[in-house]
């Protein structure tokens, strides 16, 4: 495993993390504690120390299934991130709430869900403009660091392109920026990464597998259940996307090579990105989104070996 500075924050974070939205169940699968433990464990064995994780992947349901594997596992041996803003009703369906003595309650909530004393990433989560220009809320946060309940902040911006809020970053006090990034969507390249670069922020790829349409295991004609959130995408959109991947699949992936793992790779090997966080549904799918940091431009300029 290849690990890198994670902007100012001066954590070593391994460049492949462990997304787990899908823990949520709105991926198409249910989840029981078994199953977590064998994903995490996998990822322990292979070196990846960061699982990101949300208040709203089910009702803290992620978290909670983390949260369990923390309190039979060494707590100090992971980097836990997760997220603020949204609160979880229904299958696909949230409410927002930005409010600051609402977050403190949030923040609550995801520690007791976690079993810990300490968030290490606590990221204001696809937020509208007006809620991140609230000085109360980073105010608050910022009283949260102080009582050692939050160690570092971050921002998973909504949009791609969201400069406004990447910009504002050292000014709130948000040291990581975490965003959509992936081979069929290059867009935080033009704004988002040079404005990270000027103030040393930290970067986390989400979605760098598309959804899984870089997975490699879809072909055009792939039609998603109603249980997993793929389904609500619209359908001439996916089927475009397929088409590039199998393109993308002919042309750019070296053969022999797992397509998923290139494009985590692919990912890596841009200088401002620090960590990918895909999903994995298995054991196996982590082993197999491990393989990428062998794939990554080891000269990356916070690459080491070690944490």
């Amino acid at each position: 495993m290849k690990y890198r500075r994670l902007g100012k924050t001066e954590l070593k974070v391994s460049v492949i993390g462990v997304g787990t939205w899908q823990f949520g169940g709105e991926w198409g699968q249910q989840f029981s504690q078994s199953e977590v433990d064998a994903i995490l464990d996998r990822a322990a064995e292979l070196g990846i120390n960061l699982i990101d994780t949300a208040e709203c992947y089910g009702d803290h349901l992620s978290e909670s299934f983390i949260g369990s594997y923390l309190q039979r596992r060494n707590r100090e041996d992971w980097i836990i991130a997760t997220k603020f803003g949204h609160h979880f009703h229904e299958r696909f369906t949230r409410t927002d709430n930005f409010k600051a003595d609402d977050v403190v309650r949030q923040l609550d909530d995801s520690l007791k869900a976690l079993q810990t004393d300490y968030i290490d990433l606590y990221q204001f989560h696809s937020g509208p403009n007006e809620a991140f220009d609230n000085d109360e809320l980073w105010s608050v946060l910022d009283k949260q660091i102080q009582a050692g309940k939050i160690r570092h902040l971050g921002t998973s911006i909504g949009s791609n392109t969201n400069v406004h809020q990447t910009d504002a970053s050292t000014r709130v006090g948000s040291k990581v920026i975490q965003v959509v990034y992936n081979r069929l969507d290059q867009a935080p390249e033009k704004d988002v990464f040079p404005s990270c670069e000027r103030q040393d922020l930290g970067v986390l790829a989400r979605v760098p597998l598309a959804s899984g349409y870089l997975s490699g295991k879809y072909k055009p004609d792939a039609v998603f259940g109603e249980t997993d959130v793929r389904h609500r995408h619209d359908r001439e959109s996916t089927i475009l996307k397929l088409q590039e991947v199998q393109r993308i699949g002919l042309e750019e992936v070296p053969q022999g090579v797992d397509m998923a793992a290139w494009a985590l790779a692919w990912c890596l090997k841009h200088p401002v990105v620090t960590s990918v966080i895909p999903g994995c549904k298995s054991p196996e799918q982590v082993s197999a989104n491990a393989s990428a940091a062998v794939l990554a431009d080891v000269d990356h300029p916070q690459s080491s070996t070690a944490v």
